[in-house]
């Protein structure tokens, strides 16, 4: 159903699963090209965001993410560390930013941050923004008041995932819930901050998990800047550390879908890339994913290295986004005949 976004001239879609459903289970062909149509509409085919993450305090998170080895209830063997100086983040964000990131994400493994931190955040925020790069971070909840300190030191986006399908999160993580999850993107939106929110897939969800997921987010208010497809890298001494891998072709889908169902949304296919062969990201490049982590670590987690990246790219003719180009204004595409929702302008 069509309704009229109150904050845009343009009009967007309000899903239905079902309707979310019907595309994701388009033949595979049909699926992609329809994918990379909407995609050409709204950003350069060729250009890859690419953003820069860093675990500013590592460990000891009193959450129980199933799926994480940061939690203090896993035996991962992870110890905990302290925030880091400001300095060595910025030290860090000036490397990210000479190799070609234009955007630096910082984790904290907190449940949420405490006041005493705060003054340290913003001096990360404040710097990174001083070197002329976007700023990110993911310290986990915040309420209306953190949020608002978050904005004004300048922070472009803030990342709060939603992990999975509501159904679904309650057998993932119970130490807080899907609508605690809602409340922290409520509160990082009204305060004026881009959202960044997306899922993981791996963690037992099936494909209408999955659907539903992104119902979720193309449904919000206004759908995320960007929306991180993580691909679950199963970590001993996780209970997920048994998890079934993913379908490949069942994770293009869902990257495709997203596309879909957010045509305006950087699509960054993160975490799990090492565990992908080039041609399976060569199929999410296709199916619209157009932003990466860059680094040989994300948080705890492995990454590819960037040399492998740049060959990647170089084999696919793709190049990195300048710092702030967001929605270029690509040809004009060819509409594909019978798409099986119709493509929203």
């Amino acid at each position: 159903m069509l309704h009229s976004d109150p904050n845009t001239e343009n009009r967007r879609q309000i899903w239905t699963a079902e309707e979310a459903r019907r595309v994701f289970d388009q033949p595979l062909m049909d699926l992609l090209f329809q994918a990379q149509t909407v995609h050409r509409q709204h950003f350069d085919p060729n250009r890859v965001q690419l953003s820069r993450l860093l675990s500013i305090k590592t460990g000891g998170c009193p959450e129980d993410c199933s799926y994480c080895s940061q939690s203090a209830r896993h035996a991962s063997g992870l110890s905990a560390s302290k925030l880091l100086e400001v300095e060595r983040v910025l030290a860090e964000a000036r490397r990210a930013r000479d190799a070609g990131a234009t955007r630096y994400c910082m984790g904290a493994a907190w449940r949420s941050p405490k006041q005493r931190d705060m003054p340290q955040i913003i001096a990360m925020i404040e710097g990174v923004k001083a070197l002329g790069m976007e700023s990110c971070m993911t310290l986990g909840m915040l309420d209306a008041d953190q949020s608002a300190q978050l904005a004004e030191a300048g922070l472009d986006y803030y990342n709060h995932n939603i992990d999975t399908s509501e159904a679904h999160y309650p057998n993932v993580i119970t130490t807080r819930t899907f609508a605690d999850r809602m409340e922290t993107l409520a509160n990082v939106r009204n305060s004026g901050m881009k959202v960044c929110s997306g899922g993981i897939l791996g963690l037992g969800e099936g494909q209408q998990d999955r659907v539903d997921m992104l119902v979720t987010l193309a449904n919000l208010p206004e759908a995320p800047d960007s929306v991180p497809i993580n691909m679950l890298i199963p970590v001993e001494g996780t209970p997920m550390a048994d998890a079934a891998p993913v379908d490949p072709i069942d994770f293009v889908r869902t990257i495709a879908t997203a596309r879909i169902m957010m045509p305006h949304t950087h699509v960054r296919l993160s975490a799990g890339r090492t565990a992908m062969s080039d041609e399976m990201q060569a199929m999410c490049f296709f199916a619209g994913a157009n932003s990466i982590f860059v680094g040989d670590t994300l948080l705890t987690k492995d990454n590819p290295e960037e040399e492998t990246d740049m060959v990647l790219f170089a084999k696919l003719g793709l190049n990195a986004m300048k710092a702030h180009e967001h929605h270029p204004e690509p040809a004009a595409p060819a509409v594909p005949r019978e798409p099986a929702i119709p493509i929203l302008r």
